[in-house]
């Protein structure tokens, strides 16, 4: 993204990487500040910043969670601000792609990613989804913010010890997920 950055608005390295932080610090995603404040084509910029020769190998997930997806109960979406492309190469390459029962890429909800609320209802909202029935399982904490406003039970894949108020589980390992689902439908809020 930074060598994007820098050949789009002509600046050297540093200054891309502040644009890139600031933007993913503000929107949640560095393609919503650049398509607001530089009119970026969004298609041009996921096509470009999303190629990887070498994603096998740079992949790293937990060897047993194909077969822990396929356990888990009730429908499984997967909601990503990376294009269709990546998500389903990434999908496929780690063997859980039909695991899965709906992908919703960034382009699928109109350029709006996580943590905008938009994102979020129009996934809701196509699938017919009662987000107090919804477990959001997510690495980054302000996606989880939107999806507990909305009435979501939030899991955090993280190793950091503190843990957010909008934040009902915290995980170091996705593999430990179905243990603590009994937790989070009792504290599920019903209609």
């Amino acid at each position: 993204m930074v060598s994007y950055i820098r050949a789009l608005l002509e600046v050297d390295e540093e200054h891309a990487t502040r644009i890139r932080q600031d933007y993913w610090q503000r929107y949640g995603a560095t393609l919503l500040g650049l398509m607001r404040h530089h009119g970026t084509d969004p298609q041009h910029f996921l096509w470009h910043t999303h190629q990887f020769p070498d994603l096998k190998r740079m992949l790293v997930f937990e060897r047993g969670l194909p077969a822990m997806l396929r356990r888990l109960p009730g429908r499984k979406i997967v909601f990503s601000n990376a294009p269709a492309h990546y998500t389903e190469a990434v999908l496929e390459l780690t063997g859980i792609r039909t695991c899965f029962d709906a992908v919703y890429a960034v382009e699928r909800l109109r350029f709006q990613a996580k943590p905008a609320v938009s994102g979020f209802r129009r996934v809701l909202h196509s699938e017919c989804l009662d987000p107090r029935r919804c477990i959001m399982v997510e690495d980054v904490p302000a996606n989880l913010r939107t999806a507990k406003r909305l009435g979501m039970k939030t899991v955090w894949l993280s190793a950091a010890t503190r843990q957010p108020a909008w934040v009902d589980v915290r995980l170091v390992s996705i593999l430990d997920l179905p243990r603590h689902l009994p937790r989070l439908w009792r504290r599920r809020s019903l209609p």
